[in-house]
């Protein structure tokens, strides 16, 4: 049997104990206590004629995210770069599966989009495919907690994020939109294409025709949006986006600090022994693939390679937009009948 507590010391455990699980309950104060956040308020009210209470009611509604800001993080440990890892993530049958039915449900919307914006319409599929699965993970987080933990809490990035929140805030207003119910991903990405609020309010176009941009649930307005983006950002229709290169032996380091940027004249990359099948007149990026305990694959990259990387800055994501793209094309193709109208637009003889 236990020894006997004292009354007094019972009672100051309780009361430990009933402060520790009162610490431990309450929620973080709301973005609406946030000294930084009511300055914010009253620019966006002195600026864009919004009303300083009434969104300051809506942060009253939110709070800092832990899953936010840790997903933002950098890993502490991070994998070093594979594009063996990283390609499967992408380039696999449910994916390219996907692409076709997508392609198939929706072929009378890419077929404009491609013939508006000059963008062919394996690339638009792909990228929508690489974004969210042709709609099917458009992201679980609130869109203005998101926005706002980032731009008040996670001061690497603050500028940018604020600026994001002030346009996701914009586009709430010009669309009729309840900011407090808008979904998307962990850094405020939107649709089913997943643009930030900027390129939403920059790039996004109403495809479908009922007087408003809705990227989360009209898909003709995600696929001419896509389109346009890849447009406004500099697609050169008809023209090339990658072709493999072959090396001998060890390269000039230099040739890949020269970025994603086209730079590079093929010829003189002959010179220096990297090879393609290509015009030799052309200027391209060079484009190393590495995998660990791997020969690095060597690809060049021309400007529509490039101007997929303003979608997402890396080599990885654009390659894998534009094989997800050939495969998604080339599976779609096997499927045509001969003579159709279709067959004749999109294969290859």
């Amino acid at each position: 049997m236990m020894n006997a507590i004292p009354k007094n010391a019972l009672a100051a455990l309780l009361l430990a104990c009933i402060t520790g699980l009162g610490h431990a309950a309450t929620p973080p104060a709301s973005f609406a206590d946030d000294p930084a956040v009511i300055d914010f308020a009253r620019d966006l009210e002195q600026r864009h004629g919004f009303n300083a209470d009434t969104l300051l009611g809506q942060f009253a509604q939110t709070r800092p995210n832990a899953k936010v800001l840790q997903l933002i993080k950098p890993p502490t440990s991070p994998l070093q770069r594979s594009w063996e890892r990283y390609r499967p993530r992408f380039l696999n049958d449910r994916r390219i599966d996907g692409g076709v039915r997508f392609w198939q449900e929706n072929e009378g919307a890419l077929v404009k989009a491609s013939a508006l914006y000059g963008v062919p319409p394996e690339i638009i599929v792909a990228i929508i495919g690489v974004e969210t699965e042709y709609g099917r993970n458009t992201g679980g987080f609130r869109v203005l907690e998101a926005l706002a933990t980032l731009a008040f809490k996670y001061p690497q990035r603050a500028e940018f994020f604020r600026t994001e929140l002030e346009q996701f805030l914009l586009l709430s207003r010009e669309n009729g939109l309840d900011p407090l119910t808008v979904k998307g991903s962990f850094a405020g990405a939107i649709g089913i294409p997943q643009f930030m609020p900027g390129s939403q309010r920059r790039y996004a176009v109403d495809f479908d025709g009922d007087q408003r941009v809705d990227l989360g649930n009209s898909v003709d307005d995600a696929i001419g949006s896509v389109g346009r983006f890849l447009e406004q950002h500099g697609w050169q229709a008809g023209q090339a986006i990658a072709v493999p290169a072959a090396t001998n032996g060890e390269l000039d380091p230099t040739l890949l600090q020269t970025g994603l940027r086209p730079s590079l004249k093929v010829a003189d990359l002959a010179s220096k022994g990297v090879r393609a099948d290509t015009d030799p007149q052309g200027t391209v990026a060079l484009i190393d693939l590495v995998s660990p305990g791997k020969d690095t694959e060597y690809w060049l990259g021309f400007e529509n390679f490039y101007v997929i990387t303003r979608y997402n800055r890396s080599s990885f994501y654009a390659m894998s937009v534009f094989q997800l793209g050939e495969e998604i094309r080339n599976r779609l193709c096997v499927q045509l009948p001969a003579t159709t109208e279709s067959r004749g637009r999109y294969c290859r003889a």
